[in-house]
């Protein structure tokens, strides 16, 4: 069955199971690129999506998903089709067993606090927001990242999508906009 069937197929359910559902779909890709280039198109096209960990029963490709309004997935994938990012399914959350894995822990050490997203960490001291640590593992670019953002003050410190080239740099951006939510509230 193709993707547009699929949508159209979780669309054309009942009001209420829609409803049960929390009008959410999530678009699986092959790749973890795709996953940031689809979340770029959509953002940049003003639609609310998240990148969520899949569950178990989701993953093909990538350990990514993007999470996005289920009554908007076909002009959604419209726009991914025209950008060249095909997702490799389309689902609709219709099962409590489908639930995302949520990407972001935090930890409250007293006078710190470190938000994890995927490998990544990014710990600041809470009463003056300066980054005090960055850590994660497996990429070149975390050390480079750690150097440039270290001893800044969080929302003046560099954007780690501007600076890093890989799944940890994307990753730490994820960890960054999840703190400064948290301290911005």
């Amino acid at each position: 069955m193709s993707i547009l069937n699929t949508l159209k197929k979780a669309l054309s359910g009942s009001k209420e199971s829609v409803v049960k559902s929390r009008d959410r779909g999530f678009f699986v890709f092959e790749n973890t690129s795709e996953v940031i280039r689809a979340e770029k198109v959509l953002k940049d096209a003003g639609w609310r999506v998240r990148v969520k960990g899949p569950p178990p029963e989701l993953r093909k490709g990538c350990d990514l998903v993007i999470e996005f309004p289920l009554m908007e997935g076909l002009n959604a994938l419209r726009l991914l089709n025209k950008a060249g990012v095909i997702p490799l399914d389309v689902v609709p959350v219709n099962s409590p067993l489908l639930k995302p894995v949520d990407l972001y822990h935090t930890k409250d050490f007293n006078r710190h606090l470190m938000v994890r997203a995927a490998n990544m960490k990014i710990t600041i001291d809470k009463e003056s927001l300066v980054i005090v640590n960055i850590s994660g593992e497996g990429c070149p670019d975390v050390p480079y990242l750690a150097k440039v953002m270290v001893g800044k003050p969080l929302f003046e410190a560099p954007d780690p999508e501007d600076m890093g080239h890989t799944l940890c740099g994307y990753a730490l951006k994820l960890a960054c906009e999840e703190i400064k939510r948290q301290c911005s509230q």
